[in-house]
């Protein structure tokens, strides 16, 4: 009877790694824009919020590459699983998230991608067109989207499980960080109607 051992190598240390970097990633950047929003670190450090919040952003992205490059690997180093490998539907899951990712990036421009609202970088208002009418978070779902899109173009059963860590992590983030954004520019509103009351007295 087949096990989970016969699909998955546990002993493979790539494996490990790779479980560690997708977990540290929105761990480490929801960690830094909290301490950010709370202490202007950042900001102080690198002499203003845009500043603050491109070094941020290179950072993000950076872990975000060397993530990528250690979750292939971890799937190189995993057995092949003949039922998993669906190289096309592999494909336009990848295609489809990438589009979803990188049309957010478009959206959104730098500091609205890279957490810049907690460096009081804030939007005028909420994007609603594509991808925002599609998903409220394209750029998680669509990078699960891109993780599953490669486990199955590999054929590698290691590659689900992990998009499985990838969607609960961005679900929890999620959890996390959208109330604190909604608060954030519900902060502003207030502020706003609270100088607009007082110069109409």
């Amino acid at each position: 009877m087949a096990s989970l051992s016969d699909f998955v190598d546990l002993s493979a240390p790539s494996l490990a790694v790779s479980a560690a970097t997708i977990a540290f990633n929105p761990i480490f950047w929801n960690i830094v824009a909290r301490a950010e929003y709370n202490t202007h670190i950042l900001t102080r450090i690198f002499g203003g919020p845009y500043k603050g919040c491109y070094f941020l952003a290179f950072t993000i992205f950076t872990l975000g590459i060397f993530r990528d490059h250690v979750y292939q690997q971890a799937l190189a180093d995993q057995p092949f699983y003949a039922p998993v490998h669906q190289p096309i539907i592999g494909g336009i899951l990848f295609a489809i998230g990438s589009v979803l990712v990188l049309s957010s990036m478009w959206a959104l421009g730098v500091t609205g991608t890279y957490l810049g609202d907690y460096f009081g970088i804030l939007m005028d208002a909420p994007v609603t067109g594509f991808p925002f009418n599609v998903t409220g978070s394209p750029m998680y779902w669509g990078s699960t989207l891109n993780f599953l899109g490669v486990a199955l173009y590999h054929g590698k059963v290691a590659g689900i499980l992990l998009t499985a860590q990838v969607f609960v992590l961005y679900w929890f983030a999620l959890k996390w960080e959208d109330p604190f954004t909604a608060e954030i520019y519900a902060k502003r509103e207030r502020e706003r109607a609270k100088k607009q009351g007082g110069k109409k007295l």
